[in-house]
């Protein structure tokens, strides 16, 4: 062996012991994970991990420590507080309800929210439709001040704040109403909304133009907020849904926010087919650089009340007591002429279903042609009557199921229950507030393929969380919160139906909101870590 050759190897000896040595001296490496000293808060081991992406699912350990994902991967013999054996099963991020009328309940006794748990819902986006309290600060603090067993995002509600300054006034704001609006959704905003709803189908918020809620609409885009509308018309009442689905578009093109069409269907037979032309329109202009979407609940009946359903809106100008003057009045005749054909656009008495009455509980559950028998009115005077006495809610069977799954399909559309949050025995509600995600994941991804398990997942983690710019959630990765869900997907089932609405969803073995068990097998742990979200982008 030459010199040269001699001196290599020496070198070379030296500067491996060194780095041997060096080595020696540091910390393991984040492949090591499992030998760090400090424990998992929790560690959900050998699941099937759909990300919310959209990619297919993964066999993965997650590790959760003071409520975040940590590490993800195979993390060996890791310790942790407590460890859940997910073989077999699927783990994915929190579901998101970007349209839930749960304020209430969540304010109330359900402040678990344990149907919203039970369907995998970890997050929920409240006062949409334009309505809720036009004082953010008073229920984001009722909210943090008792504990929720969900996250909430909160809506500045343009309908709250039309009436709150315009009261039911069929007209334009002046411009110092104007400013008043401006400054009350401004408010709402620094208080921790997510953006601006607006019900444009229901009074007041008909009464708008839409100058009036572009206005608004800037102000949620300043603090990096949507725009979410319960379309002008989802039928054929006024405008039609095709150019109310346009307004979404102009209102979120001409204030530079994502706009979203709350619960997009095409309402009633003349209506049905529209949905091709609703998707064509959303694509195009979100080629054209348009931030709009869509969100959808999976069920052939819509919810709401029998007077939004058929009184015109003109007869409700100045509040319930002028409308209960019209029925009264010598506007009878052409306020019954315009509901009978309301009540066609609908499909008829058979197609509306009295799911709230509280004069007399008994009718629930009955269709108003059902009902309208029973007291030998035609079904027009019944409703009228039905109002005189304090009104009604109505569960409203109007969408054909192309149309459903049309929407459904598109990469842009959400998920969402458009549900109440009702103590049980409560009236005969929608199922959706039980339901709606643990049928889509039934009927559309298990029974009929309509879309596939991480598409579905998709559109109810990370689209959303994206849309609203829901920082760190939507997503299992590390660094994100820890809302994480663990279920067999060929279980998931929703119990609840139109004849028994009550009953929760099942399937869901654990459900982890921020990092703390609240769904715990068959129980719920009671405990209450939701936090407000807001946008981040």
């Amino acid at each position: 062996m030459s010199l040269m050759t001699r001196r290599f190897w020496v070198k070379t000896a030296l500067v491996c012991a060194a780095a041997a040595a060096v080595a020696s001296s540091r910390p393991q490496a984040a492949a090591s994970s499992s030998q760090r000293a400090a424990p998992f808060d929790l560690l959900i081991r050998n699941g099937r991990v759909l990300d919310g992406t959209g990619s297919a699912a993964r066999t993965a350990d997650l590790g959760i420590r003071d409520g975040r994902i940590t590490d993800m991967g195979r993390l060996g013999e890791a310790a942790a507080a407590r460890v859940i054996d997910a073989a077999g099963l699927d783990v994915t991020p929190g579901f998101i309800d970007v349209h839930s009328h749960a304020a209430t309940g969540l304010a109330g006794g359900l402040k678990e929210g344990r149907p919203l748990l039970a369907q995998g819902l970890t997050t929920v986006v409240l006062n949409p439709d334009g309505g809720g309290p036009v004082d953010l600060k008073m229920q984001r603090a009722s909210y943090e001040q008792r504990g929720i067993g969900v996250n909430v995002a909160l809506y500045v509600s343009h309908g709250s704040i039309r009436r709150e300054v315009l009261a039911m006034a069929d007209r334009a704001p002046a411009a110092a109403e104007l400013d008043r609006m401006v400054a009350l959704a401004r408010a709402g905003m620094q208080a921790g909304g997510i953006g601006l709803s607006s019900g444009l189908y229901y009074a007041p918020g008909s009464y708008a133009k839409t100058d009036e809620v572009i206005a608004l609409a800037k102000v949620a885009a300043e603090f990096g907020g949507v725009y979410e509308s319960h379309v002008r018309d989802e039928s054929n009442y006024t405008v039609g849904v095709v150019a109310a689905v346009q307004e979404v578009i102009r209102i979120s093109e001409e204030a530079k926010l994502p706009g979203i069409v709350a619960h997009m269907k095409a309402l009633g037979p003349a209506s049905w087919g529209l949905s091709k032309t609703l998707v064509a329109n959303i694509q195009q202009a979100r080629d054209r650089g348009v931030d709009v979407y869509a969100d959808q609940y999976p069920y052939n009946a819509s919810g709401t009340s029998l007077e939004a359903a058929l009184v015109p809106r003109w007869a409700e100008v100045g509040g319930a007591a002028e409308l209960r003057k019209r029925i009264d009045g010598s506007a009878r005749a052409r306020l019954a002429a315009e509901m009978a054909a309301n009540l066609e656009r609908r499909g008829g008495a058979k197609t509306l279903v009295i799911s709230r009455y509280q004069p007399d509980p008994s009718l629930e559950g009955q269709s108003l042609d059902e009902v309208a028998r029973a007291i030998g009115k035609p079904p027009v005077e019944t409703a009228m009557h039905l109002i005189m006495k304090g009104g009604a809610g109505v569960v409203s069977f109007n969408m054909s199921e192309p149309d459903i799954e049309l929407i459904m399909r598109q990469p842009f559309t959400m998920t969402c229950t458009d549900g109440d949050l009702v103590p049980p025995g409560q009236g005969k509600p929608h199922p959706r507030g039980n339901g709606a995600f643990a049928r889509k994941l039934r009927v559309y991804v298990r029974e009929r393929g309509v879309v596939d398990l991480p598409f579905a997942i998709r559109s109810m983690t990370s689209l959303p969380a994206s849309v609203y710019g829901m920082k760190d959630r939507g997503v299992l990765r590390p660094g994100a919160w820890a809302d994480v869900l663990v279920f067999d997907p060929a279980k998931v089932r929703d119990a609840a139906t139109y004849e028994a609405p009550h009953q929760i969803s099942e399937g869901v073995q654990y459900a982890v909101v921020n990092g703390v068990l609240v769904k715990d097998g068959d129980t719920f742990t009671g405990k209450l870590p939701g936090k407000l979200v807001v946008p981040q982008r």
